[in-house]
């Protein structure tokens, strides 16, 4: 009997060998054959099939239960059981969809002072970057190093690349004097995100692949840093030694992971976990959010070349370590390239003072 091995399997299925052996404990995928002595587990070319049924289904956020229910079925019965769950999918997200926007409604109306009932402090920003190409043929990744804004960019698809052409519709912003609030401020920079999609299209409109790229920026403000973001480049605040993230990723596995659809070690072995859901072209809408932000703050944004390469207690670390901006940011870059950089890869750290 030709059986296969966990890992010839897992490359054949699309499925990493941790989450084989998690679909095994749960019955929902279980191996042909496993050696009693060192438990190492064997398929069967035919249970191709069903393994791939299995990873599509997760990919969707289908919970592992009903995933059960399916596999259990064969041929229109089991076509049917998954049409009958994407149908309740698509009424809970039109209900989900009015509350949504009755609920954006009210908070148009709120006023938010924030920082505004406060004199502002005139903030020094001192910043340093560094960029590589690392194991890619091109450099697609943008970054920008302004007075007041900030920001990179992930291009795909073509080089130079449209990252580029984002970033450039971006730069008026360091040059304008701006002091009428955090909300205000918030609308410009998406303003200025929607230069950035029409860039972006026009730039690509004529090439044959697809092409796109991810943008954060971030622009400071009086006691505010206004953050745009769009893809999985990640934007953080340091204060008093504790790293927090300010962006979300825009990625498949990351949606399905915050809704609870997908577990921890799914997330982090799942194939298709830097499969991007929102990126910037044509009219796509930006997350906008703002933070306060104080003497003695570190500001750092990153593509994913370094978060995705970097285990995330080292990247604090790092960023946590004493020195300037430029030590920092070159601390990072060597241990990007000491993981052998598999990816284009881009820090920004920006340190605030009186």
């Amino acid at each position: 009997m030709d059986y296969l091995t966990i890992g010839d399997f897992g490359r054949a299925s699309g499925l990493t060998a941790k989450a084989l052996r998690l679909y095994d404990d749960l019955g929902l995928l279980q191996p042909a054959d496993v050696d009693p002595w060192t438990g190492y587990r064997r398929y069967l070319p035919e249970q191709l099939d069903q393994a791939r049924v299995v990873a599509r289904l997760r990919l969707v956020g289908m919970p592992l239960a009903r995933i059960g229910e399916v596999i259990a079925t064969s041929g229109r019965t089991r076509a049917a059981e998954v049409s009958s769950y994407w149908s309740q999918v698509e009424a809970d997200h039109r209900a989900r969809r009015d509350v949504v926007a009755s609920l954006v409604r009210e908070l148009d109306h709120e006023e938010i002072t924030m920082t505004d009932q406060h004199p502002h402090e005139t903030l020094i920003a001192t910043a340093a970057a560094r960029h590589g190409r690392g194991a890619r043929t091109h450099q697609l990744d943008a970054v920008h190093v302004g007075a007041r804004l900030f920001a990179v960019a992930d291009g795909f698809g073509a080089a130079p690349g449209p990252g580029a052409a984002a970033i450039a519709a971006l730069t008026t912003l360091d040059t304008t004097s701006y002091d009428d609030g955090p909300a205000a401020a918030r609308d410009l920079l998406g303003d200025a995100v929607t230069r950035a999609s029409t860039a972006v299209a026009e730039a690509t409109q004529d090439l044959d692949e697809e092409a796109g790229t991810t943008l954060t920026a971030l622009w400071l403000v009086g006691n505010t840093a206004q953050v745009a973001h769009v893809g999985d480049a990640r934007a953080h605040r340091l204060r008093d030694g504790k790293l927090e993230r300010l962006t979300r990723d825009h990625t498949l596995v990351q949606a399905l992971l915050e809704e609870g659809r997908l577990t921890e070690d799914e997330a982090r072995s799942h194939p298709h976990r830097a499969l991007l859901n929102r990126v910037l072209v044509q009219a796509t809408d930006a997350d906008r959010v703002s933070c306060d932000v104080r003497a003695g703050d570190r500001l750092v944004l990153t593509t994913d070349g370094v978060h995705s390469t970097l285990d995330p207690d080292e990247l604090t670390r790092l960023l946590t370590g004493s020195g300037d901006p430029d030590v920092v940011a070159d601390r990072v870059a060597r241990a990007v390239e000491a993981a052998e950089a598999p990816d284009n890869y881009t820090v920004v750290v920006v340190d605030l003072s009186t």
